[in-house]
């Protein structure tokens, strides 16, 4: 029998995954565009891993949740639902100040300057801490552990391949730009 909270985070992953698919479709449209622009693609061979992984961890809430009847955890589980919904707005923060230029693959146009505003003020991948911090609070909203702790280290090994891929492909320009800000956590500056 499916309880009331399981419902809910029914619909909850029902709303992830169409995210994710319209996120695909903008992807692809802002691919489109760069490739017009002369945009050069590298990382397509960790590309595909992660594209497997986050489907797998879709897959692998819902299980968890259903299948092993994980239970909701009340206030744990509300904190968890807040941190998801706040990876959602930070990762639309980065995607709307991108604009265009956002994309899922590494796809870099020659001469464009890094872009530095939005989030990318405070720290050099703001999309990623949204993807880590989703990673560990989705499942946790009904109590699916061992898919949040299996998901957010093997999150950790893909993030270590793809942000040495995208950083060498983005080059100097974006080494000069982001010398002195933190990668995932924003630095409290005193005076």
């Amino acid at each position: 029998m499916v309880t009331g909270t399981q419902a809910l985070f029914a619909g909850f992953m029902a709303l992830l995954i169409a995210e994710r698919l319209l996120e695909l479709v903008l992807s692809k449209r802002n691919a489109a565009r760069a490739f017009a622009r002369g945009g050069v693609e590298t990382g397509q061979g960790h590309y595909r891993f992660m594209v497997v992984f986050h489907t797998l961890f879709l897959v692998a809430c819902v299980a968890e949740v259903f299948g092993l009847q994980r239970p909701f955890w009340g206030a744990w589980s509300w904190a968890a639902l807040t941190g998801a919904v706040v990876a959602q707005g930070l990762r639309y923060w980065a995607i709307g100040t991108l604009g265009d230029r956002w994309n899922s693959r590494i796809i870099v146009v020659p001469g464009l300057a890094p872009v530095t505003g939005g989030p990318y003020r405070f720290l050099r991948h703001p999309n990623y801490v949204a993807v880590v911090l989703e990673l560990l609070c989705v499942p946790l909203i009904h109590g699916a552990w061992v898919t949040a702790v299996v998901f957010t280290v093997g999150n950790a090994a893909l993030l270590y391949v793809r942000i040495r891929a995208e950083e060498a492909a983005l080059g100097a320009m974006y080494s000069e730009a982001f010398a002195h800000r933190p990668r995932f956590i924003p630095e409290v500056r005193r005076g």
